[in-house]
């Protein structure tokens, strides 16, 4: 991890870690490393969630865009993948998403994308750092007529809304589910996106009011929505995160579907398709491993990154994959994204879903998930940066890895976005899983 940006751009307690002054020297930094290499105006497109932050930093990542000669273009609150989407369809030379994702609401965070829709690679990340925090100098600033203008542009959600319709081919009339939308970006989009493909949905915590974006719901809270699906007889509930980017599943009774197991559903129709690029997955170091199982019987490669969706991506580009993703519901289908996109898997999910005439809870059997435990530790920076040379914690470590064999594994890490140490355990065994913990 960098100095500013972690393993999903720049993030912290919004005006207090990440503060206005920062988001306009990123938006600065941003808009002259980006955009260096055009031959025009810059013009930088900007997407927000619904936080109350948001708006806020918004504000002074404009402020530092047009105050180095860049254009801003508003486009309101959208889902990550939007912005990912809209870059190049709108001819613009680099996007900013201000998200805090699946953090609580006194976070938020900046996501930078280049002017392709990928997210930045680490090093251009660590030359926007330096020109922050080493060289602010050499941010010029412009002045009258070669300030920035600031535009919005209104049609963002339904040219998104349209892009993901376009990549189902089934009809879902019909179909029955419940949608949790986070009371964040997908409450800009679900609704009206579900009703165009026909689909009955039951929305969700899709009411925003700039404090309760993933407040006991969305992907990372699914009790409402298992909930709800025991009580409303739908055929399966999607579950996404603040700015849309992750989707996890609910089947028919409530039991939830991990990200692993959704990539397991999409990897075996792809295959069956003769579409799954090489025959091969890629996945984090964080995946069950289940799906080493999933994989040998079903001939399928695994590739395995570090943590956080941009790895995946990168892998997936050099290698021309077309599947990727995390068990958190990161998925990315590099057919139709460039992103991780939580409404694109839950649509394709449901093309899957019409096609197989299989109940959810049959369909999420792809993949049997091994035993796993996944506990964090609060950490400082300077635990979360020292942590693997500490005697202690490396005989430990040791001390369950040969306990274990070849049947698990014990997997520690820092948080790329929170002040935490994650501790992961998997084998073949729960109960031998759980008293390691």
């Amino acid at each position: 991890m960098g100095r500013l940006f972690g393993t999903d751009g720049a993030r912290g307690v919004a005006n207090t870690e990440l503060t206005c002054e920062l988001a306009m020297q990123i938006g600065r930094a941003a808009a002259i490393v980006l955009t260096r290499h055009s031959h025009r105006k810059p013009k930088i497109l900007i997407g927000r969630d619904t936080r109350i932050s948001s708006e806020m930093l918004e504000a002074a990542m404009v402020a530092g865009i047009c105050s180095v000669g860049a254009d801003a273009e508003l486009i309101g609150v959208v889902p990550t993948p939007a912005v990912a989407f809209l870059i190049p369809k709108y001819e613009a030379d680099a996007g900013v998403m201000i998200s805090a994702s699946h953090n609580p609401v006194e976070f938020n965070g900046i996501k930078l994308f280049s002017q392709t829709g990928y997210k930045l690679s680490d090093e251009i990340e660590e030359e926007i750092e330096a020109l922050i925090l080493d060289h602010p100098e050499q941010m010029m600033l412009k002045s009258g007529k070669d300030l920035g203008r600031v535009y919005e542009r209104r049609s963002a959600v339904q040219d998104y809304i349209s892009h993901i319709a376009l990549s189902v081919d089934e009809d879902l009339s019909g179909i029955r589910i419940a949608v949790d939308c986070a009371n964040g970006s997908a409450s800009a989009t679900a609704a009206r996106l579900f009703a165009e493909l026909g689909v009955d949905a039951h929305i969700l915590n899709a009411a925003p009011d700039g404090l309760n974006i993933n407040e006991h719901c969305g992907s990372t809270h699914l009790e409402q929505l298992v909930d709800y699906m025991k009580t409303h007889h739908c055929e399966f509930g999607v579950a996404f995160d603040g700015d849309a980017d992750r989707c996890l599943a609910v089947d028919e009774n409530g039991t939830p579907i991990d990200g692993d197991q959704l990539i397991a559903i999409f990897a075996a129709d792809l295959k069956e398709q003769g579409k799954l690029a090489e025959d091969t997955i890629v996945l984090t170091v964080m995946s069950n491993i289940g799906m080493r199982r999933f994989a040998k019987e079903n001939g399928l490669n695994l590739v395995t990154t570090s943590v956080g969706d941009r790895y995946i991506l990168e892998e997936m580009v050099k290698n021309h994959y077309n599947l990727g993703g995390e068990d958190s519901g990161h998925i990315i289908l590099k057919d139709f994204a460039n992103t991780g996109d939580g409404q694109l898997s839950a649509v394709q999910l449901l093309q899957i879903y019409k096609k197989r005439r299989l109940p959810m809870s049959e369909l999420s059997c792809t993949m049997k998930k091994a035993p796993q435990v996944l506990q964090s530790v609060s950490a400082g920076a300077e635990a979360k940066s020292s942590y693997q040379q500490d005697p202690e914690i490396i005989a430990v470590i040791r001390r369950v890895e040969e306990s274990l064999g070849d049947t698990g594994r014990v997997l520690v890490r820092a948080s790329g976005t929170k002040p935490l140490i994650r501790v992961m355990i998997d084998g073949s065994d729960l109960e031998e899983v759980t008293a390691f913990c």
